[in-house]
């Protein structure tokens, strides 16, 4: 094995809670003004979307498909509403380690790459700004 490769005769893809761990890991690091677009931010990680999200993003394939935000937008977020869910991010692992299997980037740079994406578009900030954040992150 040469010098800082992996040993991948043990290694294992990484697992539900592997990923999570990396998508919080890559939020703590985004900038703070980035991070308080959305205080309380929940995010999951599921292997696949279910059925239903699959229909309602017109997905031909669970692989097309890598993390999702939910939530009320910036412009709608005005006063909370009792029982109004957290703003959630969705991100799924399979298609998630598809997509870092076919590019020559980190797992780390991808996870936080959708992330920053998936609130970005949400809360209407251009794909100039959301490079500007990902540059600015510590991944």
């Amino acid at each position: 094995m040469s010098g800082g490769e992996p040993d991948w005769t043990s290694a294992r893809a990484p697992d539900l809670g592997a990923i999570e761990d990396l998508a919080h890991a890559a939020f703590a690091n985004l900038p703070r003004a980035f991070r308080n677009l959305c205080a309380g931010l929940v995010i999951h990680v599921e292997d696949f979307p279910d059925d239903e999200t699959l229909r309602e993003m017109e997905c031909e394939s669970p692989f097309d498909l890598l993390g999702l935000f939910r939530g009320i937008g910036l412009a709608q977020s005005g006063e909370a509403a009792t029982g109004q869910m957290p703003n959630q991010v969705w991100l799924y692992r399979r298609p998630l380690l598809d997509d870092w299997a076919e590019h020559d980037e980190t797992l780390g740079h991808l996870v936080t790459h959708v992330l920053v994406h998936e609130i970005g578009h949400h809360f209407g900030l251009s794909d100039a700004d959301m490079e500007a954040i990902e540059a600015a992150a510590d991944t």
